[in-house]
């Protein structure tokens, strides 16, 4: 929560405002004396090194920011902008090495090849588990760091391979239509805000001088869908809800971290563009919630200040530039259009901005880079020799196969799990072997992905697994690609006949021109490259054909799927998502080119290409009945993945939006096909895989038991497979509600909190917040908590929980506070206030304390104000969920009366 009173004025007129102002500060700036050394240097560079190693930029013992200030004051102004670049260059003249500020690690090392793949956030926050957030994130931290250093032994400074991570994402999972909401902690702003603090403190390390990585929260502060339309939305919050949803998150991060960076959004906000608004941007961030570190746009946020498609809230570049500082944002991250700040020098001549402004702007961005040791001895430097090895080790994937354990949350269980062992099973769903649902989006390369019919093989034996993918995964997106295998793929040898695989030939130069610099023969096109395979560089481009014949060994319709920085053709046609009709044993000519070039959003640190096809002329359903009827229990893998929800994506078919959600349902032709196992008469257990909530409530009547996987990282196989046959007690706790349908929530792009989330949701769930099964049972018990408290100050509450059941259990303990008298319909309905978790033996009991702080009792207004209760009263509740919605004897509760002048006695 977040404490009162903000400044209140109209958003539109600002952008003109703030511009016309910056004259008069250039102006004012002009009449001063530069100092001589920011002149371009006419010197010999040698003399110019010797200047540079004598400067006191170079001196670690100078903080960080007296350094930046140093270096800043050198740059001539050309210089400055193009450091306001997520792609800054080279200051060649002062051994200013080139640096790109876009990195990401939203469940691991992503987008630089191979890493240790966590759950994807959402399944993180389903773990409730602050100690294993900062365990994960610290091991983010150490690969990050790994890869760094060697990247760097070799002078790669390639994208992604930097210190500046552009994760957590904090925004609020507030409708379950949102397709990013998959990367959030979900609904919860507390439930958030603990578990950022703790990813944050991982990435950033503890020590006293040097930052171990940059961590970034975003999108600041008012972002979450729809995605479609999120370059010109406009959206206005309640000051009530700014308050309780929007900004928590964020003022814990600031307030209990070093969080040394902030993304600000695309949308906008009161009418003003999130990251040129005055009143997030200056007010709230820089003013009231004190942060003091450098604010990256998103990508391409800037040019939709003046784009005619998006906001059109100022007329040029330049303004858009000069706005965009002036409001504290300090780094450009383009969208393909180049660096929006190489308008600034047009600004500063044009008065809408002063120079010493974007002196401000660059000293932040350079007080990080020193904060991380980037112009230090690497000796002096903590984490500069972590060696590579550490990257996907086996320590770190064992924590990724606990954190995995952790995440699966079971829905329901009518006695059928855990299974005894010894059945014959029926492995079925378009999710049971894809990769994708490991993965999710913003991911590295997993190193041992297991899925999960690879765990259940490996489980119980082939011998006891028949096996079909059953259906699309929705609408005529098929989930189950394999790789163009070796026994289909020939070339022509120099007799005329067919020999197996293909004629390959490597290229240095990534548009293939000139002569190959290796041809040989490849079985099939299925790589992923540590190295250029021409030059055996790191971040070498390269280019690369393959020719030759597909002779297929069953007729059917098969369509076909190329990699990124391919194009693949079938016979001349082009054969990427089209269907061929082949026929058995005839030969088609296959012809794939490929360049790996690198872009506005992708280096070459990440090589690999894969030629893969499906035959959709299958009978799936058949398939799927026949394997049904060889087993004992049906295990179904369904759900969705991150090729169907996800950040701004070209997807349109029932159920989905351009990355958005538009039904919640389970795609129909799964549920078609649940329906038709059920009827066998056969125990049917469904593993659901998604990001976000889903309306399970046909499964919920009729299945045996469900499990909500989310994404579950690289070990999901191995951890979904422990559950279901009994090795653990599953423990996940849902971190958002699972609605029976979108009937009476609001429309997606209103961003009101009313009807929304479990603390204002008037409707009864399938699933609610906080919710999750158990192998073993829990009692609670012994409730301490004051009659009376002076809600001013931090309350005392503790609760004593046994493990009543027959095997050792994993259980969160979740506190909660319910108003009595709600305030106004904009207070929250129930909140929770506090939790964690306790590890017990069959029988153990264990009191739980917690301190409540004064911000965890009190509400804000409808003016949002925050209001400390005094008179009214209040039910704590303490137990496995939610109020009112766990089993009797798995939650206990006290009334407490807010009085100023109470005592606190119990």
């Amino acid at each position: 929560m977040i404490s009162p009173t903000l400044r209140r004025s109209s958003a539109a007129p600002r952008a003109a405002r703030w511009l016309a102002a910056g004259a008069a500060l250039a102006l004012a700036a002009a009449c001063g004396e530069r100092p001589a050394d920011t002149a371009p240097s006419e010197q010999s560079s040698r003399a110019s090194e010797a200047q540079a190693a004598l400067a006191p930029w170079r001196d670690p013992s100078l903080s960080p920011e007296e350094r930046a200030a140093d270096l800043v004051s050198r740059l001539t102004l050309e210089e400055k902008v193009w450091q306001m670049y997520d792609k800054a260059p080279a200051i060649e003249r002062l051994g200013v090495p080139e640096y790109n500020w876009w990195n990401e690690a939203l469940h691991g090392v992503a987008r630089a090849g191979e890493a240790t793949v966590f759950p994807q956030a959402i399944g993180l926050a389903a773990t409730w588990d602050e100690d294993l957030m900062l365990r994960v994130a610290t091991v983010i931290s150490d690969e990050a760091r790994a890869k760094h250093h060697y990247y760097l032994s070799e002078d790669v400074r390639a994208m992604y391979g930097g210190l500046t991570f552009w994760s957590p994402n904090i925004n609020i999972f507030r409708d379950p239509r949102w397709g990013r909401g998959q990367e959030t902690y979900g609904e919860d702003p507390f439930l958030t805000g603990r578990m950022a603090v703790n990813f944050i403190n991982g990435m950033q390390g503890d020590h006293e001088k040097y930052l171990k990585t940059v961590a970034t929260v975003k999108h600041y502060a008012v972002h979450s869908g729809p995605e479609p339309t999120r370059h010109s939305d406009d959206y206005h919050p309640s000051e009530a809800d700014l308050r309780e949803t929007y900004l928590p998150a964020f003022k814990m991060a600031f307030d209990e971290t070093g969080v040394a960076s902030v993304m600000c959004a695309y949308n906008a906000v009161w009418g003003a563009p999130a990251c040129g608004s005055e009143r997030l941007m200056v007010d709230l961030l820089r003013g009231e919630l004190g942060f003091d570190g450098y604010v990256v746009s998103d990508c391409g946020a800037i040019g939709d200040f003046y784009y005619p498609h998006a906001h059109a809230y100022v007329e040029t570049r330049a303004e858009a530039a000069a706005l965009a500082v002036k409001m504290g944002t300090d780094l450009n991250c383009g969208d393909g259009e180049g660096n929006k700040m190489d308008a600034l020098p047009e600004a500063v001549e044009k008065g809408l901005i002063a120079e010493a402004e974007i002196d401000r702007a660059v000293e932040r961005l350079f007080a990080a880079r020193f904060r991380l040791g980037m112009f230090d001895d690497p000796a002096d430097v903590p984490w500069a020799s972590i060696p590579y090895s550490v990257v996907a080790s086996p320590e770190h994937l064992a924590l990724s196969e606990e954190a995995a354990r952790k995440s699966l949350v079971l829905l329901k269980n009518n006695g059928v799990l855990p299974l005894k062992g010894g059945e014959k099973v029926a492995v079925i769903g378009p999710n049971a072997d894809n990769k994708m649902t490991l993965i999710a989006n913003y991911h590295g390369v997993p190193t041992a992905p297991v899925t999960a019919l690879e765990g259940i093989v490996e489980k119980i034996g082939a011998q006891n697994v028949s096996y079909a993918p059953g259906s699309p995964l929705a609408g005529d997106v098929y989930a189950h690609y394999e790789p163009v295998g070796p026994d289909v793929l020939f070339h022509e040898n120099e007799n005329g006949a067919l020999s197996p695989g293909l004629k390959a030939a490597y290229y240095e130069d990534p548009q293939r021109s000139g002569e190959p610099v290796l041809t040989r023969i490849d079985p099939n096109i299925d790589f992923y490259w540590h190295r250029s395979p021409t030059t055996n560089g790191l971040n070498d481009e390269f280019g690369a054909t393959w020719r030759g014949y597909i002779v297929p060994k069953k007729d059917g319709a098969y369509r076909f799927k190329v990699s990124r920085w391919a194009e693949a053709s079938i016979d001349g046609r082009p054969a990427n998502g089209e269907t061929f009709e082949m026929k058995a044993g005839e030969r088609y000519a296959l012809s794939v080119d490929f360049g790996l070039v690198s872009g506005w959003t992708r280096d070459a640190l990440e090589k690999f290409v894969h030629l893969e096809w499906v035959d959709v002329s299958r009978d799936l359903r058949a398939e799927a009945m026949a394997a049904a009827a060889e087993a004992d229990v049906i295990l179904f893998f369904g759900g969705i993945d991150a090729t169907l929800e996800g950040e701004e994506m070209k997807v349109e078919i029932d159920g989905f939006l351009g990355g958005d959600r538009t039904h919640l349902n389970l795609p129909k032709p799964q549920e078609d096909l649940l329906k038709a196992l059920k009827a066998t008469g056969k125990p049917v257990v469904l593993v659901n895989f998604s990001g976000s909530a889903m309306a399970l409530n046909w499964a919920d009547e009729n299945l045996d038991a469900i499990v909500q996987a989310f994404y579950p990282g690289e070990k999901a196989g191995a951890a979904i497979v422990d559950l279901l046959w009994g090795e653990f007690s599953p423990s996940g706790r849902l971190p958002v509600t699972f609605y029976r349908s979108l009937d009476g929530l609001p429309a997606f792009d209103d961003y009101s909190m009313r009807n929304r989330t479990y603390k204002y949701y008037e409707g009864e769930p399938l699933y609610p917040f906080g919710y999750g099964l158990s192998y073993t049972t829990f009692a609670y018990s012994d409730l301490a908590a004051p009659e009376s408290h002076d809600a001013g100050e931090p309350m005392p509450v503790s609760v004593t929980v046994t493990n009543t059941g027959a095997r050792a259990g994993r259980e969160v303990v979740q506190v909660y506070l319910q108003r009595e008298d709600r305030p106004h319909p904009s207070a929250p309905r129930v909140e929770l206030v506090a939790f964690d978790v306790a590890e017990l033996e069959p029988g153990e009991s264990r009191t739980v304390s917690f301190v409540l702080p004064p911000e965890r009792l009190g509400f804000y207004d409808e003016d949002g104000a925050f209001v400390t209760p005094n008179g009214s009263g209040a039910i704590v509740s303490i137990g496995g969920g939610q109020p009112g919605m766990t089993p009797e004897g798995q939650a206990a509760s006290r009334r407490v009366v807010f009085a100023a002048d109470a005592s606190d006695g119990r």
